[in-house]
């Protein structure tokens, strides 16, 4: 049993060479909410596989104290921005040569977070139309990613995390308007998403400090790209 094991192993970091051979323009997504880790864990994929991290200029937003303070007055004009930032960085990604890591792809800012403020009542309904039709005409030029990974999480986790990292902006964030984003989410992942999706349970993971965690995400990531083992396999 050891030495089929021993075997298996081999042969999968045999293709895993193999692959990283051919395949160095693959396009990988982390999907998840706010407070979910997608951050750290871009950082983390990007170094140990040697990809080129890209990460959504949250920091650059001039929209996102005053929309935190008046959701419904800043709402368009906070997920424009988004979406022209997000569209950038997509023509960017779509003429390299060479593997990207994205934290948050532009879908998740139209499917999850506009449409989230569209149905409460946050963006009113010209304002949603003209949003979704400028991004109808933009994703006519846009690939989906090669694997979208996300990271599925429970709200009270999602606020633990939030109040871990301490920024100010997230402070005064309301607890229904994070479940509200989780729905936004599952409905997005599971019913209208039509790219590669692999879930992380992600409640009881500490992949951050725990390199067993970290490893595991890493297995399912190689079993999804390399489609050879499941990733019980490599348990």
């Amino acid at each position: 049993m050891l030495k089929n094991d021993f075997f298996i192993r081999i042969l999968a970091y045999f293709y895993f060479f193999s692959y990283l051979c051919t395949q160095n323009d693959m396009y990988i997504a982390i999907a998840g909410n706010i407070g979910a880790g997608k951050t750290t864990l871009t950082k983390m994929l990007a170094k140990y596989y040697g990809w080129e991290p890209r990460f959504e200029s949250v920091g650059f937003n001039p929209y996102l104290e005053d929309y935190y303070s008046d959701i419904k007055r800043w709402s368009f004009c906070l997920e424009t921005y988004f979406l022209k930032e997000r569209f950038k960085d997509m023509l960017t990604i779509q003429q390299t040569n060479h593997t990207i890591v994205q934290d948050r792809s532009i879908y998740e800012g139209v499917h999850v977070f506009v449409t989230n403020n569209y149905r409460r009542g946050d963006l009113q309904k010209r304002d949603y139309e003209t949003y979704m039709e400028l991004f109808d005409h933009m994703q006519r030029l846009l690939r989906l990613p090669d694997l979208m990974i996300y990271l599925r999480k429970s709200v009270p986790s999602l606020i633990s995390q939030i109040q871990k990292r301490g920024r100010d902006y997230e402070k005064g964030m309301q607890i229904d308007y994070l479940k509200d984003l989780n729905d936004r989410y599952e409905e997005f992942i599971y019913h209208q998403y039509t790219g590669r999706v692999l879930t992380i349970e992600s409640d009881d993971l500490d992949f951050e400090s725990n390199p067993a965690d970290f490893q595991l995400i890493v297995n399912k990531i190689d079993a999804q790209l390399f489609g050879l083992f499941s990733a019980d396999n490599w348990k």
